[in-house]
C-alpha cells in the first residue's frame, strides 16, 4: 500500500493562512462554508514533474517522471474518489528510459477523455528517435482496455521536425484527442516555428498527420513549454509562448470551437525579450471557467476565459516581491475560489521552493501567501480542487 506524507494547511477566507500542521498520513477535510483546505503532497516514489487530472467521477489520475532526466521513465498512479492511497505505479513508456524531462519544460503530460481513458504524451530521448537527425520524437500512449497497462508507445511526429520544448495533450468527452507540440516552420529560427496538432477522433486509436495551427507570423519560443486543454463544452484551448521577430515572447492562447479544425488567437501576456526564458504554462477548468497561468519577467499570472463569449479577463498577478517565480499552476473549486501555485528560486539544474496564494471568487486575496521547501531539480507543482472544494498541491 502506497501511503504518502502530507502536510495539511487550512485556509479561511476570513482569516490569514493557518500554520502548517505536522506531518501526517491523511489530512482532515474542512467542509464549513467559506473555508478551503489546502493539502501539500509530495510526488510518489521521489518522482518529479507530477501532472494530475481529477475526472468527473472524482478519480485522481497522476503521472510523474522517474530516473535520469535525459533518459528516464514515466509512471502512472490513480486514487479513487475520497480514497486515501494511490494505486501501485504502472510504467507508461513501453521502451525503458525513453522519456525526457531535462529543463523542466520538456516533461510528459496527461489527459483523460471519454469513459475515463488516460492519454500520455512525452518527448523521447534522441537515442530513441530512430532517425539520424537531432529531432526528439513525440511519443504517445493510452491506457489499454483492461486499465492494467499502457499500449506500446508510438511516435506521432510524422512530418514536422525540430521538436524541442513544447508538448501537450488534451481530450474531450466525445472521443477526440489532441496532441500538440511546436516545431520548425517553413524557415529556420524561433520566429518561424509553428504549433502543430495531430488529431484523433477515435479515442486515440489513430491520429491524422500533424498540421500547423498557429499563425506563422507569431513564431514559437523554442525551449518553452505549452499546455492544451479541452473543457466540458468540447472547446479546445492551447496556451504557448510566441516568438515573433525573435523578441515578442507573448503568451498566446489558441481557441477552437470546432474540434481543432479552425482557431483564433488571443494575446494574454505580452513580453519583449530577446532570449528564451524556458517557461511553462498551465490550463485547468473549475467554477465553470477555464483558467490559464503563465510567467513573464520572473513573475506569475493567471486569468480566466468567459464560458460563452470566450473573452479573456484581465490577468491577476501573484502578490508580493518576486523571487524568480516560475512554473505556475492554477485550479478553481466549485465556489469559484482560485489557488495559484508556483516555484521560487528554481533554475537550470537547481531546485527551490513551492509557493501559493488563494483568491476568492472576486479575485481578491484570501489569506496570506504560503511557502514550503523541497522542489527538486527539474521539479514543478501541480494543483487540483476536489469535489468538496478543497485543494491539493503536489510537488
Amino acid at each position: 500500500m502506497n501511503c504518502m506524507k502530507r502536510r495539511a494547511i487550512t485556509i479561511s477566507l476570513a482569516m490569514t493562512l493557518a500554520t502548517v500542521t505536522s506531518l501526517s498520513v491523511h489530512s482532515r477535510h474542512v467542509r464549513a462554508r467559506g473555508i478551503a483546505q489546502i493539502t501539500l503532497l509530495r510526488t510518489p516514489h521521489e518522482g518529479i514533474q507530477p501532472q494530475t487530472v481529477l475526472d468527473r467521477n472524482g478519480v485522481l489520475h497522476m503521472i510523474y517522471f522517474k530516473g535520469d532526466a535525459s533518459a528516464g521513465d514515466i509512471e502512472y498512479v490513480r486514487r479513487a474518489a475520497d480514497g486515501k492511497d494511490f494505486s501501485q505505479p504502472i510504467r507508461v513508456n513501453s521502451e525503458p528510459e525513453s522519456a525526457v524531462a531535462i529543463g523542466t519544460v520538456r516533461g510528459p503530460q496527461i489527459a483523460v477523455g471519454r469513459n475515463g481513458r488516460v492519454y500520455v504524451i512525452w518527448f523521447g530521448s534522441r537515442a530513441h528517435s530512430g532517425e539520424p537527425s537531432d529531432t526528439m520524437p513525440v511519443f504517445f500512449s493510452r491506457m489499454n482496455n483492461s486499465e492494467k497497462a499502457f499500449e506500446p508507445q508510438r511516435n506521432l511526429m510524422q512530418y514536422a521536425t525540430g521538436g524541442d520544448g513544447g508538448i501537450s495533450i488534451a481530450a474531450d468527452a466525445h472521443g477526440a484527442v489532441y496532441a500538440v507540440w511546436h516545431a520548425m516552420g517553413a524557415e529556420p529560427g524561433e520566429g518561424h516555428r509553428r504549433v502543430y496538432l495531430a488529431r484523433s477522433t477515435d479515442d486515440g486509436k489513430t491520429f491524422a498527420r500533424e498540421v500547423p495551427i498557429s499563425p506563422p507570423a507569431l513564431g514559437a519560443c523554442g525551449c518553452c513549454g505549452m499546455r492544451a486543454f479541452a473543457d466540458e463544452r468540447g472547446t479546445l484551448f492551447i496556451l504557448y509562448r510566441a516568438a515573433a521577430e525573435n523578441i515578442h515572447r507573448d503568451m498566446t492562447l489558441l481557441i477552437s470551437t470546432d474540434q481543432g479544425i479552425t482557431f483564433h488567437d488571443t494575446t494574454v501576456g505580452p513580453w519583449e525579450l530577446n532570449a528564451c526564458p524556458m517557461s511553462t504554462a498551465y490550463l485547468s477548468e473549475g467554477g465553470e471557467r477555464v483558467r490559464a497561468a503563465w510567467e513573464s519577467a520572473a513573475q506569475v499570472y493567471f486569468d480566466s476565459v468567459e464560458p460563452v463569449s470566450l473573452k479573456v479577463t484581465a490577468p491577476i498577478v501573484a502578490p508580493g516581491e518576486s523571487n524568480n517565480r516560475k512554473h505556475p499552476a492554477v485550479a478553481a473549486n466549485v465556489n469559484g475560489q482560485v489557488l495559484m501555485v508556483w516555484t521560487e528560486g528554481t533554475s537550470w539544474a537547481k531546485g527551490g521552493s513551492v509557493a501559493w496564494q488563494l483568491f476568492d471568487n472576486a479575485g481578491k486575496l484570501a489569506g496570506s501567501e504560503g511557502h514550503a521547501p523541497g522542489v527538486p531539480v527539474w521539479g514543478l507543482p501541480s494543483v487540483f480542487a476536489d469535489r468538496k472544494g478543497n485543494f491539493t498541491i503536489i510537488y
